[in-house]
């Protein structure tokens, strides 16, 4: 077995993926040096990545009462359509670093793609049980580029990353608002549900085909069997704290599971609760891809001001209010201020996410520490998400109609105030 690599005090020193916290071995070192001297490649790579990210979810939600009248599912039933996805994309998370450190990044990014793709295309096949066992893949596939992204673009453009950071967000939210936008006039051009649902599995394989020289060029020269990483960390003693006994590790793994909750019962509901009260189905996808496109404003915004502030109660308190007041306008006026319901949870939304990604990093003393929330945060949090979903479904299928769901989900947002009072303080974990 050849010995790790230990730089001396004149080599370049080897980039260390923070999401992962994984340190390459040589071999694969030296490769991904080459890799980085065709950065286009690598920007192209990660631009169609981010794009496939969220956009096999978006489109599903403008479809979804077409989806569930075809296989006679009711709406508890029918929100399993969604909240599958989520289950797994919290399962699959912790998996992914283990992967990485067998087979590379690359190599698991690749794979993330080939299970999107498949998933995409088995979601279509007859049978409801293909709908959700392709839900089951999609999720697993996103739980991998969720993971495994952001330190990919710390780790390739260490003098970019702010700049490159903010390029694979924008493409995913692009991704998102595309699908969601374009899912009924594709329904319409190509002959149903399963057509516009379909399409999707197209960029996933474009950014396979992309990702495929990468992947080889990144393991070029390791020998067959051999680990692509090793763990930085391995001694007991610097394994940092224990964040299951830390309060503000839960607060802030339960700011990101609620605010996602909310995120993605708008994914699951916004435009079926829409088309409830008399809107067509071809403007509910257009209101959803505008609230999506308007994430952007708020994911870049709410970080920047965050990174300035010791504290970020006031912040987390803002973008809960803001979410609060959409919700309670579609309670009032659901069709009549639709645009602009939308536009404030958009906002919210991504202000929320953004905000939760940040106190991450602000929360914790250094990069091990703030990658291990990280997972423990992505985890315990798609798990929470995925129940929301499911439970508004079933108390609309109870109740018959929106105002309990949407009632519900404004105490969701005070809840997710009362966390960020707590997440958002000047602390860090500490042993």
């Amino acid at each position: 077995m050849p010995r790790p690599h230990t730089p001396g005090p004149e080599a370049e020193p080897l980039l260390v993926d923070a999401e992962t916290d994984l340190r390459p071995t040589r071999e694969v070192a030296a490769a991904r040096r080459t890799l980085r001297a065709h950065p286009a490649l690598l920007l192209i790579g990660i631009v169609l990545a981010s794009l496939n990210m969220r956009a096999a979810l978006a489109g599903v939600s403008p479809l979804l009462g077409e989806i569930s009248g075809h296989f006679g599912l009711s709406a508890t039933a029918g929100s399993l359509v969604t909240t599958i996805p989520l289950i797994f994309m919290g399962l699959a998370s912790p998996f992914a670093p283990r992967l990485a450190r067998r087979w590379g990044t690359e190599a698991v990014l690749l794979g993330a793609l080939v299970l999107l793709f498949g998933g995409v295309l088995l979601r279509v096949a007859s049978p409801v049980t293909a709908l959700f066992a392709g839900g089951a893949l999609v999720g697993s596939g996103i739980a991998f580029l969720n993971v495994l992204m952001p330190g990919l673009v710390k780790r390739d453009f260490p003098h970019r990353a702010a700049g490159m950071t903010a390029l694979y967000t924008t493409s995913m939210i692009a991704g998102a608002t595309v699908s969601a936008a374009s899912a009924v006039p594709l329904e319409d051009a190509l002959g149903g549900w399963r057509g516009s649902l379909a399409f999707w599995a197209l960029p996933a394989a474009v950014a396979t085909l992309v990702w495929i020289p990468q992947t080889v060029l990144a393991r070029r020269g390791t020998h067959h069997g051999e680990p692509a990483a090793t763990p930085v960390r391995t001694t007991p003693d610097a394994a940092g704290p224990r964040l299951s006994r830390s309060p503000l590790a839960w607060q802030v793994t339960l700011y990101m599971g609620l605010q996602s909750s909310i995120a993605y019962v708008c994914v699951a509901w916004m435009p079926t609760i829409f088309t409830d009260h008399g809107m067509s189905k071809s403007t509910a996808g257009l209101v959803f891809a505008f609230s999506n496109m308007l994430q952007m404003v708020g994911s870049f915004v709410v970080p920047t001001l965050a990174g300035r502030m010791r504290s970020q109660r006031s912040l987390a308190v803002a973008v809960a209010a803001l979410m609060a007041s959409g919700i309670a306008g579609m309670l009032v006026a659901p069709v009549a201020g639709a645009w602009v319901w939308a536009a404030l949870i958009g906002v919210g939304q991504g202000g929320a996410v953004g905000l939760a990604l940040t106190m991450m990093v602000l929360r914790t003393g250094d990069a091990h520490t703030s990658a291990r929330l990280s997972g423990m945060a992505q985890t315990w949090g798609y798990l929470l998400a995925a129940a929301g979903p499911l439970v508004l479904g079933a108390v609309h299928q109870a109740t018959g109609d929106w105002t309990v769901p949407l009632t519900l989900m404004l105490a969701v947002c005070g809840v997710l105030a009362v966390l960020g009072l707590g997440a958002g303080r000047d602390r860090k974990i500490r042993s």
